[in-house]
């Protein structure tokens, strides 16, 4: 019981639901056979690190976040380590977005994720009674728009969309109004034009071209999007049993243990087991809006809704070039994906928000107590 009342702050459903979700994605790694149980270990390693650190920071009163001076060191240094990887980073498949430490590397892109979340919920929770002011949507503007650039620079364009979706997402919660929204639009189409003539490298045009039509170079550039939703495709409706993914264990199938393990594990699940993972995954965003709700100000709402939409993107966006209705681009599924920074900065993100939740407002020690063990 003691126990328990420790950890009142835990959503236990929401962490409970993530155990399928890491399980699907292990289970996946070890099918593909003795060469990829460097990734299943190394990936129970980097779980159990982050599930550490789930528990730790649940346990901390996040308040002190509040405070613009902290949150703009945050966002100096993470720009700073950002330029920095510009120079000394790791280049990794065209694109210098890692630090090499030896035994394990490490990608800013993913902390700073939840930098943008902290920084947006701080401005909004502050400003959201004159968010009519365009004022107030130029401003935080510019402190998404400095890292993300770059972050476009690396390049990593995945990344990039994800931190737009962010931002994009608590700023229409935040109560934009409807001509600034038009404007944004229109800002963001001339960007990606932009983007398309001056900035995009040839790799990425050709992503984008074989993405509204995959068959145009199925050797080259389109390779990756046919070979996932074979795979996707050949799972039908029971898929075809845990090792016997053929696109996988066959090596036809690229990067099927980190952007294609949803195609990995549809192959051989099939659409049933896509469906149980997409209903873990609606139970986490549930709870997470749930949590969002009964925040105790402002902040704490507003950094829950952002952790949801920093997760559904990911999710959306990965599931969508799994099966072939979004370019290639590189992100990862929470959860399954292999990776040690981005579940580590999954796990740091539910663990503020639940810390963040000891003190929310419908919160006790005994409704959590309830919650978990059921009435006495």
């Amino acid at each position: 019981m003691k126990i328990i009342r420790k950890y009142a702050g835990i959503d236990w459903i929401l962490f409970l639901a993530t155990i399928p979700l890491l399980a699907a994605g292990l289970i996946s790694m070890r099918s593909f056979g003795n060469e990829s149980n460097y990734y299943f270990t190394r990936q129970l390693f980097w779980i159990g690190i982050s599930v550490f650190v789930f528990f730790v920071f649940s346990l901390i009163d996040w308040r002190f976040l509040r405070k613009s001076e902290l949150l703009a060191g945050f966002f100096v240094l993470i720009s700073f380590f950002l330029a920095i990887l510009l120079v000394l980073g790791k280049t990794v498949k065209g694109a210098a977005s890692w630090f090499d430490l030896g035994l394990f590397s490490i990608e800013p892109v993913d902390p700073l994720k939840i930098v943008v979340i902290l920084i947006l919920a701080k401005y909004f929770s502050r400003r959201h009674i004159e968010i009519a002011n365009i004022r107030h949507i130029i401003l935080p503007s510019l402190y998404v728009f400095i890292p993300t650039l770059l972050v476009f620079l690396q390049p990593d364009f995945g990344s990039s969309i994800i931190i737009f979706l962010i931002w994009l997402g608590m700023m229409l919660v935040s109560g934009i109004n409807k001509k600034h929204l038009l404007v944004i639009f229109l800002i963001a189409v001339a960007t990606l034009v932009s983007a398309w003539l001056f900035a995009f490298k040839p790799y990425q045009k050709a992503r984008i071209l074989t993405f509204i039509d995959p068959a145009r170079d199925a050797r080259g550039a389109g390779y990756n999007a046919l070979q996932s939703m074979i795979a996707v495709g050949s799972g039908q409706f029971f898929g075809k049993g845990i090792g016997f993914g053929s696109q996988s264990r066959l090596e036809f199938l690229p990067e099927h243990q980190t952007d294609f393990v949803f195609a990995a594990f549809a192959e051989e699940w099939g659409f049933v087991g896509a469906l149980f993972i997409f209903l873990f995954y609606g139970i986490i965003i549930w709870r997470i809006f749930r949590i969002a709700a009964l925040g105790r100000s402002n902040f704490e709402s507003l950094y829950g809704i952002g952790v949801a939409v920093f997760l559904t993107a990911h999710f959306f966006v990965n599931i969508g070039m799994n099966i072939g209705i979004m370019p290639i681009t590189g992100t990862t599924l929470p959860f399954l994906s292999y990776g040690g920074t981005h579940m580590l900065t999954v796990y740091t993100a539910l663990g503020i928000l639940m810390g963040m939740r000891r003190y929310s407002r419908h919160t006790h020690p005994d409704d959590a107590e309830k919650e978990f063990l059921g009435p006495r």
